[in-house]
């Protein structure tokens, strides 16, 4: 299978990562010797007008021809495409492959000149902990369970549906996640995730009743500041989640707003001051409300009250104040390295109102002055491409763009997945082809750098488990492998390299067995190992760009290329046919104890046929 011209945002093909606006950047396409390639012009929309530049041969190695042209940065989010011209007439390249008719400008490639996100993200694993179903010290047997709750054995099964469900509460604290770092370090990972922690009334606990201190059944701040501590002393990061579309209905803010019409709270909320009051000009001169006022909230459930970003006094209690909680936090003792966002599609959406932008920019803002390296990360279900690439989020959940066409290529069975992110039916199985073409649609609309710093997930505590969607070992270790192996950020939430069960994202939320080690899947943990440990070790795939060599309808084989070397990666969620590939170098393997890679007499290499089975071999 021949090779085709390419490029992508990675350093191989934009040695300028980090373009200051006004700045000429030089961009690179590499054409494989033989296409049918004459000329190159690079075409950008600077200030909104298409220009043409032509494009020079800059060197000739490996058997490709490398053009290189210059890009002036002159907005900050600067698009350009390649045109290639030959015999048989001109063609695009751009973000969103190659074309031979006028396409959108959308799918363009994107140099980005707004400060980048911070730098150790691009070499972080993440490790994602629910902390009531973790790890309970000793400390917790002390503590009384709320009235909220009800009380659980470490081994009560999960209610993954039901009134039940959010008051399940297995008293995992801050303590216990502390004592069971050793076992995240045998792993690998180097960054650790905590859903939220503050005061709520629900074991999830994203209806937070205070963002002021740390829930005392998670051990209170003091635990907070021993956790960061112990997180620190191995040279880990350690992230927050804060919810800034609502609080929950026991906040003080809302009590006090819900309290007193005339409360400065009350403007941090909507409310229809109008509902159940006669303000009519034949009633009282005093109106008079016999009906609590309703207000807006997350999807309808009154629990959670949606915050008003049209408020300057939400801005500042939760933003710019010298003492604001996002601020508070990242300080010491506690020094969190940043935020997952809850909800951030929604945050400042709502009717006529739209302070998304907005929003997301003065929290990078206010993050950004509190600490330099501070990362905000926005939480998305669906299409995320509208709310990237501007002065806001860093990233993003990519579940759209790769935990969806993922779990659809390797699922099981014919009966639907239930419950991703509410999806009725489920996911579809699909084969290769579609599933590229998902990951290529997300991909295409937002800049390498979005994607790159965009987190990568199997599954999360809003998921079903990987283990229960594609249905056995063999099959979580190609899905382990892509995650480890494709650009962007891998996130593991915990229990999945032990290999446990989910049907849903409360289902998932299972206690992590630490007293059954017999129960623990030995082989998935030891795959997980082995794959974190070849990502940090191959700086192609932390740093490399992506490049797509073969697809049918159960393979995947892609290259991971950076100036310090090349990775192959070969994907199979079946047995199939013995793929050839023309012009790629010798290569030792590195994953998967496939042979090693040797040219035969007409320069191609010869993938192994076995399925499924995950491969990653080290060129040149």
């Amino acid at each position: 299978m021949p090779l085709h011209p390419h490029h992508d945002g990675s350093a191989t093909y934009v040695p300028e990562q980090e373009p200051a606006l006004g700045q000429r950047v030089p961009v690179f396409v590499r054409v494989p010797a033989g296409a049918d390639v004459r000329t190159v012009h690079v075409r950008t929309t600077a200030d909104g007008e298409p220009r043409f530049v032509e494009a020079v041969v800059d060197r000739r190695a490996g058997g490709d021809v490398w053009w290189r042209a210059d890009v002036e940065v002159r907005n900050p989010v600067s698009n350009y495409r390649f045109m290639l011209t030959g015999a048989c007439g001109s063609r695009w390249l751009n973000a969103a492959g190659q074309f031979d008719h006028d396409v959108p400008d959308n799918g363009d490639f994107k140099l980005v000149s707004h400060a980048p996100p911070p730098a150790w993200t691009r070499d972080a694993v993440i490790y994602q902990i629910f902390p009531d179903r973790f790890a309970r010290s000793a400390a917790a047997a002390a503590r009384p369970a709320p009235d909220w709750a009800i009380p659980c054995d470490w081994d009560t099964p999960v209610i993954g549906r039901g009134p039940e469900t959010p008051r399940q509460f297995y008293g995992g604290d801050l303590d216990g996640i502390a004592e069971r770092l050793d076992h995240l370090d045998r792993l690998g990972v180097n960054t650790v995730y905590l859903t939220p922690i503050f005061p709520a009334r629900s074991n999830h606990r994203y209806d937070a009743a205070s963002f002021d201190t740390v829930d005392p059944l998670l051990g209170g701040d003091a635990a907070l500041a021993r956790l960061a501590d112990a997180v620190r002393a191995r040279g880990w990061r350690l992230l927050g989640d804060i919810t800034s579309n609502h609080t929950g209905d026991a906040h003080e803010w809302f009590t006090a707003a819900r309290a007193d019409p005339h409360a400065p709270e009350r403007g941090l909320y909507y409310f229809d001051e109008a509902t159940g009051c006669d303000n009519s000009s034949s009633a009282s001169l005093t109106p008079h409300c016999d009906l609590e006022p309703s207000y807006e909230s997350w999807n309808g459930v009154r629990s959670l009250p949606k915050l008003n970003w049209g408020s300057a006094e939400l801005r500042r209690r939760f933003a710019t104040a010298p003492d604001s909680l996002l601020r508070r936090w990242l300080r010491p003792p506690y020094a969190l390295d940043g935020w997952r966002v809850d909800v951030a599609n929604m945050t400042g959406r709502r009717g006529a109102d739209a302070y998304t932008h907005e929003v997301a920019r003065l929290l990078r803002e206010v993050v950004a002055d509190t600490r330099a390296d501070g990362l905000v990360l926005a939480e998305h279900g669906h299409d995320h491409t509208g709310d990237l690439d501007r002065d806001g989020w860093h990233g993003t959940m990519n579940y759209v763009g790769f935990t969806d066409p993922v779990w659809s290529w390797l699922r099981h069975g014919d009966d639907p997945v239930p419950n991703f992110l509410g999806t009725p039916g489920g996911v579809r199985r699909r084969d290769a082809g579609a599933v590229l073409a998902t990951m290529d649609s997300y991909r295409s609309l937002i800049s390498w750098r979005s994607y790159v710093h965009s987190w990568q997930l199997l599954g999360s505590h809003d998921s079903a488990r990987i283990r229960t969607v594609v249905g056995d070992a063999a099959r979580q270790e190609v899905a382990a492998g892509l995650l480890a192996t494709m650009p962007g950020t891998p996130v593991i939430f915990a229990g999945d390299e032990l290999g446990l069960t989910g049907t849903n994202g409360e289902g998932s939320r299972t206690p992590m067995p630490w007293h059954r080690p017999q129960s623990w899947d030995a082989g998935t943990f030891a795959a997980y190992r082995a794959l974190i440990a070849l990502r940090r070790t191959e700086p192609a795939l932390r740093h490399g760009g992506l490049r797509r060599v073969y697809a049918d309808a159960d393979t995947l084989v892609f290259l991971r290329e950076a100036p310090t070397g090349a990775v192959l990666v070969l994907a199979r969620r079946s047995a199939g046919a013995p793929v050839r590939i023309a012009g790629l170098p010798a290569g030792e393997n590195a994953y998967g104890g496939a042979p090693a890679l040797r040219p035969d007499a007409d320069g191609a290499v010869v993938l192994p046929a076995d399925g499924p089975t995950f491969q990653v071999w080290r060129l040149g």
